[in-house]
């Protein structure tokens, strides 16, 4: 086979196409691990069974994922393989497949073995762990980034297509920035978390690490669904990439909130890349984030240390010898938290999560550098904590807030080093942080952030079974005060549209938020109205319907393409002491014009 083939999801099935076996491919995968001689990226190596596994796929079946192969961070079981979350004394072998492991087996990927990591998930450094640390991709000199060290590192050598990692406090996205590769941490329950060992059960999820954004987002798309056996599984909107739409707006630090401990070079190239979005088109606001490092401070000095205590069972107190030195110290303040600390931690926890949101009011997107800094292995052999605590300072909050998000290559900062962003977005809005961040991989060459993914790697605009569409003409527009009321439920943006020259449009009294009332006309009085078309799940129409005020009503409108779709209607009667604004051809020019 070609020695340099490109371990992607779209090189790898060109090649089965082409005739080339998987067999091949996992041998060429693990003489690719040879050559390397980094005995610390995998924990188990599964060489006997992977290629087994290979010989027995047969022909290509169509199934996705078809003689791909990808790595699996070993604190999620594979069955038959032993799982060790990196602790010698804590080993068993796995009687089962954890469910994302299953759907993917399912889907005819080849796991290639166990991957490193910082003990129970505990660290950003990739360093806390008792075996060999996995050599960073980019630079000897640099921690790998943990928790999900060996996995990071396995796709940006080369060696698989794509790996799974797990996301407590930012170990789905710290060792994709150190390592230059893309890191996805879904909402909270969109990936079952049944196999996994827990860090911190209630804030825990599988990640995904991939070569693009793309093929992240099918990986995820692949492998989400409610699993109603994990008692944290959620049943989320059924998501799909879509296009941005054309009005986003998207929160970053402010000059005197943005932390880069002194590294200059971070800070200019964040700077440059939230220019590349602004010139891009989208809508840039600065804000503080002093309330969401008060939320990062809580996941390592309140309560939830607690919580991973009661993850390592009674280890840290009848088998401290079995932990890593560093782990050990981390947790020891867990087990001094009371009941009333916890409630205690938990309202605080409230307090800013009302803070935070006040702060994203009519945002779409919190766009923060995935690391402050970078950390060198040197720094961390002098000072095991506060190197890692400062990985944490775009990430330790994201949980805690239940929001989704996506890190991004940027290109190489002046000295080499790999810039990253992370695009941030709330519960359930995956997609829409897939979205931009695919625009962001491609160095802004599209015109504007709204042009987004490629035909080839979207959905196509159309209405699936599962959705109802839906057309919008003001408050519910993209960057408009009622917005979220659409992608909070799973909507997604199709396209720009307008009416046939059939509508009046009026501005209705009262408000706040200022909303407009479509009409039909018969008598040849109206005109085209400027509009945009939704995609909302039909599982969450009926709750969207109830919310819905008189004299507002959902009707069928007809497109100035001669479609028609379900859209809002005003009734007449709420017309009165209304204001015809037909002439301004749509709320957004009506709202530019006052």
């Amino acid at each position: 086979m070609p020695r340099d083939l490109t371990f992607t999801l779209d090189a790898l099935r060109a090649a089965y196409a082409g005739g080339l076996r998987p067999e091949a491919v996992v041998e060429e995968a693990f003489a690719r691990l040879d050559a390397l001689n980094d005995p610390g990226i995998f924990l188990h190596q599964a060489r006997a069974v992977a290629l087994a596994e290979a010989r027995a796929l047969g022909s290509p079946d169509g199934r996705p994922l078809w003689g791909i192969p990808y790595a699996v961070k070993d604190n999620i079981d594979v069955a038959g393989m032993p799982t060790t979350a990196a602790c010698p004394g804590f080993v068993h072998v796995a009687g089962a497949d954890a469910f994302v492991v299953a759907r993917l087996r399912a889907l005819g990927a080849i796991c290639l073995g166990k991957t490193n990591l910082d003990q129970f998930a505990t660290g950003l450094v990739g360093v806390r762990t008792p075996y060999p640390v996995p050599r960073n991709a980019v630079d000897p000199a640099l921690v790998p980034g943990g928790s999900s060290s060996g996995s990071a590192v396995a796709v940006a050598r080369g060696l698989v297509a794509f790996s799974l990692g797990t996301d407590t406090a930012g170990s789905g996205r710290v060792p994709a920035a150190f390592n230059d590769i893309v890191g996805l941490k879904p909402s909270l329950g969109a990936l079952s978390s049944a196999g996994m060992v827990p860090a911190c059960r209630t804030l825990d999820t599988v990640s995904l690490f991939a070569h693009s954004v793309a093929e992240a987002w099918e990986l995820f798309a692949l492998t989400a669904g409610f699993d109603a056996a994990d008692p944290w599984s959620r049943p989320l909107p059924r998501q799909q990439l879509a296009p941005l739409p054309p009005s986003v707006t998207v929160a970053v630090p402010d000059e005197a909130s943005l932390r880069t401990f002194g590294d200059t070079a971070q800070a200019s190239h964040f700077r440059a890349t939230v220019e590349r979005l602004r010139h891009g088109g989208a809508s840039v606001r600065e804000i503080d984030l002093a309330p969401f490092y008060a939320v990062a401070e809580l996941l390592y000095t309140g309560p939830w240390v607690a919580e991973r205590v009661a993850a390592v069972g009674a280890r840290l107190t009848e088998a401290p010898e079995t932990l890593h030195e560093t782990t050990r110290v981390i947790l020891a303040p867990g087990l001094k938290f009371s009941a009333v600390d916890t409630f205690k931690g938990l309202y605080r926890l409230e307090e800013l999560r009302r803070a935070c949101a006040l702060a994203l009011d009519g945002i779409d997107f919190l766009c923060v550098p995935t690391i402050p800094c970078f950390v060198t292995l040197e720094e961390v052999a002098a000072d095991p904590f506060e190197p890692n605590s400062r990985l944490g300072t775009y990430t330790n909050f994201v949980n805690l807030l239940d929001m989704c998000g996506i890190t991004v290559p940027t290109g190489p900062r002046p000295d080499g080093r790999p810039g990253s962003l992370t695009v941030l977005a709330r519960k359930g809005e995956d997609s829409r942080a897939a979205a931009l961040a695919l625009w962001v991989e491609r160095g802004g060459a599209a015109a504007s952030p709204a042009d987004g993914p490629a035909d080839s790697e979207i959905a196509d605009g159309e209405i699936a079974e599962d959705e109802i569409g839906i057309a919008v003409c003001g408050a519910h527009m993209a960057g408009l005060p009622l917005n979220g009321e659409l992608t909070g439920r799973g909507g997604r943006f199709l396209r720009e549209a307008r009416t046939c020259a059939a509508y009046q449009l009026f501005a209705l009294p009262g408000g706040p938020p200022a909303r407009p009332g479509l009409v039909r006309r018969g008598d040849g009085s109206g005109g085209a109205i400027a509009l945009e078309v939704w995609a909302l799940p039909r599982a969450a129409f009926g709750d969207f319907l109830a919310g819905i005020p008189s004299p507002l009503a959902i009707g069928t409108v007809e497109l100035e393409d001669g479609g028609v779709v379900k859209g809002f209607l005003c009734e007449t009667h709420g017309l009165d002491d209304a204001r015809d604004i037909t002439a301004s051809g749509g709320w957004r020019a009506a709202l530019a014009e006052e």
